[in-house]
């Protein structure tokens, strides 16, 4: 059974930094792209980051310059590093593992930023 368990979430104040977490298990993980999705309250999920199963990593949109995900392979685990927060940015991060094929996803980590 393929579980994706996210960590790191909580309160910061803007300007703060976070380092989330998301431990898989059940998988061959390194076979999988792993992505840090953000669903903010009324809003759709969107991708925040993604990091190949080569290591090669991407952050889009309004994030970009200020997280950065890494993975370490050996542990099973994803990261995501959150530098500058805004109050934009608070939301559920939802870690998720792809391949052609299917798609697993994690429960969530609730972020808040205080301005």
């Amino acid at each position: 059974q393929v579980q994706l368990v996210e960590s790191g979430g909580g309160l910061v104040q803007a300007g703060g930094s976070l380092r989330l977490s998301c431990a898989a298990s059940g998988l061959t993980f390194g076979a999988y792209v792993m992505s840090w999705f953000r669903q903010a309250p009324g809003k759709l999920r969107n991708l925040v980051a993604d990091i190949g199963t080569d290591g090669s990593s991407t952050s889009y949109g309004s994030v970009k310059g200020r997280f950065s995900i890494s993975r370490d392979n050996t542990k099973n685990t994803v990261y995501l590093q959150m530098n500058s927060l805004e109050p934009e940015d608070t939301g559920v991060y939802v870690c998720a593992a792809s391949r052609p094929g299917s798609r697993y996803w994690g429960q969530g980590t609730q972020v808040t930023v205080s301005a």
